[in-house]
């Protein structure tokens, strides 16, 4: 056992320093690259795209930017997520672009063609963003190889070689590229893998998920993407990912939380997140160490096709307001988000009554956030309500006595008017809403003399 141990640790840490290219000189470096490229095409060209899809992407201000490059010599192709997305028939959302040209010859250029340039920050990473006509962007990253990478956070050199560049990407179906003339560029057999509807990393899944540990979460959520069975993973991937799977430790919540979100709103969410508890991802990512998984599938299976929060989904996960904070801790929800999932825990316990809606209207008209609504619609989903429509369509009505009429009664300020407005309402809520301010204050001196009671009550 100890001999096992032994042999993995020196495994694993070989992978980690295979890709510290640091100590050798920056042609050396290249050379190596390739020597530890996995298989790979010699030519990389697979096919000419003219597809309607494709041709739709060519703006004025994209066939300037082309121009551009063209005429300073510098090669430039659409990278990444965008090549994938049209070779699937898809209209890309964001185009993302590589060049040959560095940083500095970019600014240079676009400088002298008088073309602004934003979002400077990107600039470290090796991406120049110019905005062409004034309207607009494009996002352009130099072609590089990590030289040093911490799990994290990659040092980076700059390269000509479009195979280095692809070989440094995390999933084959992300390493493609695609000229301005339609040529696309698979070294690795990416297209191959979209054809088949399978998530591979590029080479070897450890050395890729050391790299960035944040490629754990990317592989299932490209899964959810492109696969076409829910549970088809290929288990040296996942072994992989178990293997690795602490390094999630290092990476920020904001990062985690981007990609989750992602996989909860995707196709097979519910398997997919079954299959990251599996894999003890979930304490890495702050949900509890011992995860229902079976009412997170019970959920799932009637939230397929519902436009929903990912948080609905994600709540079912969730056994207290303890658990939910440390989730926030973690992966750093926005207000609503968090406020969110702390309702859907504290409320979704079924509520039975003759009319099924009145325990649902009543938490919105007993609250004061403006997002109550939005929340129980939230609830009611998670719930399987099958009153849904009716609710969206609900108008909340608005509460017809105010504080000013109170005091016309002689009611004072502070605690005492909070405790009479409430119960005043509470009386409206039970009458379904249908009663004029008038007939709302009748309630009062019945509420005046409860008060009165419970006063004396407790000061005997």
């Amino acid at each position: 056992m100890i001999l096992c141990r032994l042999i993995k640790y020196r495994f694993t840490n070989n992978i980690r320093n295979f890709s510290n290219l640091a100590d050798l000189s920056p042609k050396e470096r290249l050379v190596r690259c390739k020597e530890m490229a996995p298989k790979y095409r010699k030519d990389p060209v697979i096919k000419v795209l003219n597809t309607t899809e494709f041709t739709s992407i060519f703006t004025e201000e994209l066939n300037s930017l082309s121009s551009i490059f063209k005429q300073y010599g510098y090669e430039i192709r659409i990278a990444g997520g965008a090549v994938r997305d049209l070779l699937l028939g898809k209209q890309p959302k964001d185009l993302d672009f590589a060049t040959t040209a560095t940083p500095d010859q970019m600014k240079t250029m676009f400088t002298e063609e008088n073309i602004r340039m934003i979002n400077m920050n990107g600039e470290k990473h090796g991406t120049i963003t110019p905005r062409i006509n004034d309207k607009e962007n494009f996002e352009v990253t130099t072609l590089r190889i990590d030289v040093v990478t911490d799990g994290r956070h990659a040092e980076v050199q700059y390269t000509t070689d479009w195979f280095l560049d692809a070989n440094r990407r995390d999933l084959t179906i992300n390493s493609m590229f695609l000229g301005f003339d339609g040529t696309v560029y698979d070294y690795f057999y990416g297209f191959d893998d979209l054809q088949n509807k399978r998530i591979a990393f590029v080479g070897e899944a450890s050395q890729r998920i050391q790299e960035d540990y944040l490629r754990i979460l990317r592989y299932f959520r490209f899964y959810g993407r492109i696969a076409e069975e829910s549970n088809k993973h290929e288990e040296e991937t996942l072994k992989a990912i178990r293997d690795n799977v602490d390094g999630l430790e290092r990476i920020s919540g904001e990062r985690i939380w981007v990609e989750l979100k992602k996989i909860l709103e995707g196709n097979f969410a519910g398997e997919i997140m079954t299959k990251i508890i599996e894999c003890n991802i979930g304490p890495y990512i702050g949900l509890p160490k011992d995860c229902n998984t079976e009412d997170l599938l019970n959920v799932w299976k009637h939230l397929q096709g519902v436009d929903t929060n990912a948080i609905t989904l994600l709540s079912s996960l969730i056994n207290s307001d303890e658990e939910a904070m440390v989730l926030h801790g973690r992966l750093k929800f926005s207000a609503f988000e968090r406020d969110l999932l702390l309702f859907l825990v504290q409320n979704r316990s079924p509520k039975l009554e003759e009319k099924p809606l009145k325990p649902y209207q009543r938490l919105v008209l007993l609250s004061k956030n403006n997002k109550t609504k939005l929340w129980v619609i939230e609830l009611l989903k998670y719930l399987n309500s099958e009153h849904i429509k009716e609710f969206e369509d609900w108008d909340v009505p608005r509460f017809p006595v105010n504080g000013s009429m109170l005091k016309e009664k002689g009611i004072a300020n502070g605690k005492e008017m909070g405790y009479v407005l409430n119960k005043l309402k509470d009386h409206w809520i039970e009458k379904d809403t249908c009663l004029s301010a008038e007939e709302i204050l009748k309630e009062l001196p019945h509420i005046l003399d409860l008060t009165t009671h419970l006063v004396n009550h407790f000061s005997v």
